[in-house]
């Protein structure tokens, strides 16, 4: 059965200068909070955009690694995590004061999102992190994950993510970068992939199998090449099967 709303969400505020051009086709950002990308000012300009685009703003806390775009994994103590996390939240929140504007949710980035998607101790720590800091935030996870239970532990609010631009494995994760076809780049199957999401609750992963998957909101990545064409491109397909796009909760 098709699903009547989706949240479509976006990793912002990390250079890629396309900002401006996604806000109309979303409805949630997660904005780096420069532990992996990004700057105080690339924060305030993405949540100015939200706030013109009423689109609900979000934290996109990661290990600190700019050198490798967050997407390196660490083995840190749960204090540690906690305030990696906290520090990441502080930063953010700050700027968004100064702007006007509240906090939606939060979503892990690259090594830290993955590694938190399969270890039940890291994502206990990062949701813990979330409850101490504002326990309203919704914790965007990945769909059915560890993360996601771990924070329904904790009682966070939750958000099952899918994703338009990625492929999965056979165990409801997504390929490693690191793997051929890791990365959808192609719209036709970037499309095919979200209107399964939202229609059957299904996924193909490599090898063919079909796996069940909750989608309570679509992940686009803003540093992919095609991230503009495909935002468009899905909003405006879900759009005209009467799918309204707005963020959860």
């Amino acid at each position: 059965m098709m699903r009547q709303q989706i949240d479509i969400n976006c990793d912002m505020a990390e250079g890629m200068g396309n900002e401006a051009e996604l806000m109309p086709w979303i409805s949630s950002a997660n904005i780096a909070c420069g532990y992996h990308a990004g700057n105080e000012d690339l924060m305030k300009e993405t949540i100015d955009l939200c706030l013109e685009h009423d689109v609900a703003i979000g934290a996109h806390p990661s290990f600190y690694d700019r050198e490798n775009f967050g997407r390196t994994n660490m083995i840190l103590k749960s204090g540690q995590i906690i305030t990696l996390v906290t520090d990441q939240l502080q930063l953010l929140k700050k700027i968004a004061d100064q702007r006007g504007a509240k906090l939606h949710h939060i979503k892990p980035h690259g090594a830290l999102y993955n590694m938190a998607a399969k270890d039940a101790i890291l994502a206990s720590s990062i949701a813990q992190a979330v409850k101490y800091f504002d326990s309203s935030l919704i914790f965007y996870g990945l769909s059915q994950s560890v993360m996601i239970h771990e924070a329904e532990k904790l009682k966070l609010k939750i958000a099952n993510e899918v994703f338009a631009d990625r492929t999965y494995l056979q165990d409801g994760s997504l390929t490693p970068r690191s793997q051929p076809h890791a990365l959808i780049e192609n719209e036709d199957d970037a499309l095919t992939q979200v209107i399964r999401f939202v229609s059957e609750g299904r996924v193909k992963a490599f090898g063919g199998k079909n796996i069940e998957v909750k989608a309570d909101t679509i992940c686009l990545h803003g540093d992919g090449k095609r991230a503009v064409a495909f935002a468009k491109l899905i909003h405006e397909r879900l759009t005209s099967e009467k799918i309204c796009i707005q963020t959860v909760y």
